[in-house]
């Protein structure tokens, strides 16, 4: 047999191997060539896809600490909220955790609604639990569905029911164009609201729960060893940004509510419908720079305040809302110059109390609302959701020539509104009060009121009075205590209030009240 001299076998073996080589660049270049070929396809696509995809678009941007609206387009037009919708869950959630009625370390069980909702999700399983901090942090950043009806079931035994307290809570917030059906935003026709009242939201969450608002600030949340990244992206990018949530869905676009306090001043901007994140983001990032040196520096809002569950009149959205912004009538902002029904009430006893409790002179006005017939919702607040009972809301349309709620609802009270806007029209007005003209002499003709509750018989409103002066016995020394009395839906309630010469009094003995757990608002009488 021939055998092949082993030089030659060498030669032959590594011409081989050179050839391999050779096709196989030829097929990896093919492949690479082919690869960015598709990736250049894909490319093309996309850009049309986010050049033909056009949600409708909405904005306001809202001096936080005096009600001006700085910018607005399209403001009141109806527009879906997709995950903006989580906010007002977590406002529901945090009025549970203030109350005391859950923790943060409360297992929220697992249903088999919770755990078969679309993604983003965390995938949690039936029977499973997750705690109340957990579905928190889920929240504000994955913007997890399973979590937001994991939460909904637990406050209100199914989420049909806990989306009617969700939108009644919005119509005690003044977000009268606002309507939910249920907690994720997870799409829904009849799921509706507009840039107004998302602002009104933005404001009312951070000023009513300080302490839990921080959680909107996370740019991460660590879950079970996974890290959960916030889909706001301006957050430690732009400067003073500190929360709070955006939202897609294919019928609202991109979403973004965003909280900005820079150089003593405090905006809250909302973007609806932007055509891609990142377009959105670039608006509010416009929005931010171009309108936060209109902003006050002066003041700071007053303690958050809601409207009683009155029987309101639910928005009947269409069968397909139409989000068109056509026609949409710019209204003016200016805050009313008093608070005609404001209260906050909090429980008759607070824990970690020690100080002694001295009872002050009292004095007892009677007071009766009558709203006007045809009335629109309030335009101020009165927390006496912890006493009274919920409404539910009617199904019929809102009464004719009835228009939409205005920041100027927002619970804060301000002297002046400054040049930022116009006074209100008639329709927006809150309703007139009448007080019994017997002991109308008596009530204090002018200056402002502290009050610290609103409570069903008057012996608790004097001892809320006293507890209040002996917190802040110093500020409170030459007040004035007296109690309201008042009737709303056939009940009757007692407002304790506070008699003092000025603003700042007001609002120092407001500050001291509430470092010690008392809630107050100051009130222009």
């Amino acid at each position: 047999m021939y055998r092949v001299p082993a030089r030659a076998s060498r030669g032959l073996r590594l011409g081989c191997l050179t050839l391999a080589a050779v096709v196989a660049l030829l097929a990896i270049s093919s492949d690479d060539a082919d690869a960015r070929s598709k990736r250049k396809r894909h490319h093309v696509k996309r850009s049309h896809a986010a050049k033909t995809y056009n949600p409708p678009y909405a904005a306001i941007v809202v001096d936080a600490k005096t009600g001006s609206v700085l910018h607005q387009t399209s403001a009141d037009s109806p527009r879906h909220p997709a995950s903006l919708t989580k906010i007002m869950t977590l406002y529901l959630l945090f009025e549970q955790l203030e109350a005391g009625k859950i923790k943060l370390d409360t297992p929220l069980e697992v249903s088999q609604a919770a755990s078969v909702q679309p993604p983003t999700k965390l995938g949690l399983k039936p029977g499973q639990t997750i705690k109340v901090e957990e579905a928190i942090g889920s929240l504000v950043t994955k913007s997890a569905n399973d979590a937001a009806v994991a939460v909904s079931e637990a406050i209100g035994g199914s989420e049909e029911e806990f989306a009617r307290m969700m939108t009644r809570k919005a119509r005690a917030l003044g977000m009268r164009n606002t309507v939910y059906r249920n907690a994720s935003g997870l799409p829904n026709d009849e799921q509706i609201t507009t840039a107004r009242d998302q602002a009104a939201l933005g404001v009312a969450i951070q000023q009513r729960f300080p302490r839990y608002y921080r959680y909107f600030s996370m740019t991460s949340y660590d879950y079970h060893g996974s890290s959960l990244r916030n889909h706001n992206k301006l957050l430690g990018r732009v400067e003073g940004v500190d929360g709070i949530k955006t939202g897609f869905t294919n019928a609202s676009g991109f979403n973004l509510v965003t909280s900005v306090r820079r150089d003593g001043r405090h905006i809250v901007a909302v973007v609806l419908g932007g055509s891609t994140a990142r377009q959105r983001d670039a608006r509010m990032r416009d929005l931010i720079n171009s309108k936060i040196a209109q902003a006050s520096t002066k003041g700071a809002a007053t303690a958050i305040a809601e409207a009683p569950p009155l029987p309101l009149p639910e928005p009947a959205p269409p069968s397909r809302p139409q989000l068109a912004s056509a026609g949409s009538t710019p209204l003016s902002l200016t805050p009313p110059q008093r608070v005609s029904d404001a209260t906050s009430a909090i429980p008759s006893e607070r824990p970690g109390s020690s100080a002694p409790i001295k009872p002050v002179k009292v004095k007892t006005l009677a007071v009766t609302m009558v709203p006007p017939k045809g009335s629109p919702a309030p335009e101020r607040f009165a927390d006496l959701d912890a006493q009274a009972p919920e409404t539910k809301l009617s199904e019929a349309a809102p009464p004719a020539g009835a228009r939409p709620g205005i920041l100027g609802t927002l619970p804060k009270v301000i002297a002046s509104a400054g040049n930022a806007a116009v006074s209100s029209a008639k329709a927006d007005e809150a309703p007139a009060r009448q007080v019994d003209r017997q002991v109308a002499r008596q009530a204090p003709r002018h200056g402002w009121a502290i009050q610290v509750g609103a409570l069903e018989d008057e012996s608790s409103a004097k001892e809320r009075l006293s507890a209040a002066h002996s917190k802040a016995s110093s500020l409170l020394e030459k007040a004035d205590a007296y109690t309201e009395r008042t009737t709303k839906g056939g009940k009757t309630y007692y407002r304790a209030r506070f008699a003092v010469s000025d603003r700042d009094q007001a609002e120092a003995a407001c500050k001291r009240l509430k470092r010690s757990d008392i809630p107050c608002m100051a009130l222009k009488i």
